[in-house]
């Protein structure tokens, strides 16, 4: 096939380029998501018949750019996390090795980062009615596909030693635990909730004075 031209597209997608062909219809594509060795003589193309796998290449580019805009839009609506935004790609048509590229280069460009999703979606719970506790916000991060280590790490940022307390306050509260709960069940069943030991240790002793 005979690439005619090659031209900047007008897009939010950087490197976007508008490829025509002999008898075919235009593609639009970014060049960031051609080879290495086709992305730097691209310009040189023109005029040229292209091989069966840079057409493919071509066509590949082509996807990225599509999928790339859609999951600019989704972006733009809320902040999404690595794996949501996978399925939200394969749901709209997307085959795999086009969604993978496409979230590996807004994971390189930080408009896509889990890390930074887990803290916004901690304070998002925390804001709710129903207290949750620290062990069902690990629980479920990594239900959506947050790393363990990032889980850990966005819990410990969002849950300083004042948030945390007023928390265990709060969930106790709505809990409505009774009064005679033996102080030993009540801390292991906190324990396992995920509150850390300081927490509980400062709860006891103020609860006790």
């Amino acid at each position: 096939m005979i690439l005619i031209s090659l031209k900047p597209e007008s897009s939010r997608i950087d490197g976007a380029v508008k490829a025509e062909f002999q008898n075919a219809l235009p593609l639009v594509l970014s060049i960031h998501y051609l080879p290495p060795p086709l992305s730097g003589v691209l310009f040189q193309l023109a005029g040229q018949e292209l091989s069966v796998g840079e057409m493919a290449a071509f066509d590949f580019a082509a996807e990225c750019y599509k999928a790339e805009r859609a999951a600019l839009r989704l972006i733009a609506t809320a902040e999404q996390n690595t794996v949501g935004l996978t399925a939200k790609l394969k749901y709209r048509r997307f085959d795999s090795a086009v969604s993978k590229a496409v979230v590996s280069r807004l994971a390189e460009q930080n408009l896509l980062d889990d890390g930074r999703y887990a803290e916004l979606w901690i304070h998002a719970r925390l804001a709710v009615r129903k207290p949750p506790t620290p062990q069902w916000l690990l629980a479920a991060l990594l239900k959506r596909g947050i790393d363990r280590k990032l889980s850990i790490q966005a819990l410990n940022k969002a849950l300083d030693e004042e948030t945390e307390y007023e928390l265990l306050l709060k969930y106790l509260e709505k809990g409505k635990f009774p009064n005679d709960k033996k102080v030993f069940f009540l801390r292991a069943h906190l324990k396992y909730e995920g509150f850390s030991p300081a927490i509980l240790d400062r709860y006891f002793e103020e609860a006790h004075t």
